[in-house]
């Protein structure tokens, strides 16, 4: 049954991932690729927060945790596409744009996945503080 729910959930991030990008690039038109960045940075935000305030709460299957986390997240970045847009720079001689990318996704993604931690964190401390959540210990 876990099988299930981490393809469905996969399904959906697959296909968020895919709208998201074209709802992106409808403005962006520049070498640089900028939906991938702004979904694997999007990604990284919500499975920080998943982690620190759904993950942690014992009201929530199991089974959900791990479709959300694996399924829907996993699905909906990429770190595939990161690393061929990145080749694909450098062969196109925009050395400096791979450089930048590469960057800014290893940063970007550390800062918004220790943001998605505080923001999560904080966010479950406050429900658990007016009983509204449980966790696991």
């Amino acid at each position: 049954m876990l099988y299930i729910w981490v393809g469905v959930a996969g399904i959906f991030g697959a296909l968020a991932r895919y709208y998201f990008g074209i709802w992106i690039g409808m403005y962006t038109h520049a070498v640089f690729p900028y939906p991938t960045l702004a979904i694997n940075l999007a990604g990284c935000f919500l499975l920080g927060w998943l982690t620190m305030h759904l993950f942690k709460s014992n009201k929530i299957h199991p089974y959900i945790v791990t479709a959300l986390g694996t399924g829907f997240v996993g699905s909906f970045t990429t770190f595939s596409t990161f690393s061929v847009e990145t080749v694909q720079l450098i062969q196109q001689s925009h050395a400096f744009a791979a450089l930048l990318y590469v960057f800014c996704s290893l940063s970007g993604g550390l800062f918004m996945s220790w943001t998605g931690f505080k923001l999560g964190g904080m966010l479950h401390s406050r429900l658990k503080g007016r009983g509204g959540s449980d966790t696991a210990s």
